[in-house]
């Protein structure tokens, strides 16, 4: 039986927090020991903190509720005391994200983070957990330059590439040379919803700051290697990305398109995607969905509506596969971006920490 582990959420009020804070209501590993949020939030009950905010399709986990709310930055050696980890969702700038992470992980509290601020830290490892699970073997050189024994940063990637990079990942056996994404994004991503953001009701937003950056430079270092205790980023393929905003609550939708050195047939990538399996899969860990990727051969699917929350939202769904005249081939992947591309990811992730052992007390 695995052991159990209390764990924190820090910037538990936002919309992501408010999903960790979920995810932790009834895991089989984790138990939810301290919630953190501004100091302004510092020192009310959790039920108090996010009325009229709770943005999430499910009630208040009870646990929850009556939780006095701690203040991430205040109280960082109380919280390091209390929990063997924390998840972290802050909104703050990067550098203020950046120095706060680092203050739990100096304090041999690890943080598994939802933020992009530690993203391109060479030494920050850069999980999805099924694709690159290997990028956790950074962590002893993170460790050494920070001067901890137990304490360390991981982070998730942007929830956009989640939508297609899953995808990818297992073509990448044909040499994929080019990738064209255009990805789709719910309101959720900007931790809104209708009600509090009714201008995006029968509207599109063609541009979300800094989202087609990470879309075109993130996969390289999640596709990339360790060596001599950093993360060196792949050097190919070469991706182009527009993002855009729409009217949908939940799920991230790409259209890719993708040519390859040496060109499989549509055959053989459905079976790429059909087989694959990850570490989480064959760990068989709490969160893993049993099979990741989902192809549809329905040509109205996948659909954000009826797909998103395939194996409890943490499955990637695929569509449309079809040539092209311009790539060899194109398609449509959608995945739920605040469970398997924020909160749920980064739970997975803890997930395999804990089986790996980066999580133990030594």
């Amino acid at each position: 039986m695995m052991k159990q582990y209390k764990v924190g959420v820090i910037g538990g009020t936002g919309m992501v927090g408010q999903r960790f804070v979920t995810l932790m209501d009834g895991h089989p590993w984790f138990q939810l020991a301290a919630i953190a949020a501004s100091p302004r939030s510092a020192g009310k009950r959790y039920e108090d903190a996010v009325a009229g905010r709770w943005a999430m399709d499910v009630p208040i986990p009870e646990q929850a509720r009556d939780m006095v709310l701690l203040s991430a930055q205040d109280d960082v050696d109380r919280i390091a005391s209390m929990v063997d980890f924390v998840f972290s969702a802050v909104d703050m700038g990067k550098e203020e994200i950046q120095a706060l992470e680092e203050a739990y992980a100096r304090r041999e509290c690890p943080v598994v983070s939802n933020n992009s601020a530690h993203r391109w830290t060479p030494d920050v490892p850069m999980v999805i957990p099924e694709i690159n699970p290997e990028h956790l073997q950074v962590i002893p050189a993170q460790r050494q330059r920070l001067g901890t024994r137990r304490g360390f940063i991981a982070v998730k990637s942007n929830c956009s590439i989640q939508s297609y990079v899953p995808a990818l990942s297992p073509l990448r056996p044909f040499g994929i040379e080019k990738v064209l994404v255009c990805t789709y994004q719910a309101i959720s991503g900007a931790g809104k919803n209708f009600d509090t953001w009714p201008e995006m009701v029968d509207n599109l937003i063609p541009y979300i700051g800094g989202e087609e950056e990470k879309s075109e430079q993130e996969p390289r270092k999640v596709w990339g290697r360790v060596e001599e205790g950093v993360i060196v980023n792949a050097d190919a393929p070469d991706i182009t990305a527009q993002c855009l905003r729409v009217p949908v609550t939940n799920g991230h939708t790409a259209a890719a398109f993708v040519t390859f050195r040496e060109k499989p047939s549509m055959d053989q990538m459905r079976a790429a995607w059909q087989s694959f399996q990850g570490l989480p899969q064959q760990l068989g860990l709490p969160t893993a969905p049993k099979q990741f990727l989902h192809y549809f051969d329905q040509p109205d699917r996948p659909q954000a509506r009826l797909d998103r929350d395939l194996e409890g939202g943490m499955a990637v769904s695929i569509g449309r596969l079809r040539p092209d005249s311009q790539y060899d081939y194109k398609f449509v992947s959608l995945s739920h971006n605040t469970l398997r591309g924020a909160a749920g990811g980064a739970v997975l992730l803890a997930e395999l920490l804990c089986a790996q052992g980066y999580m133990d007390r030594g």
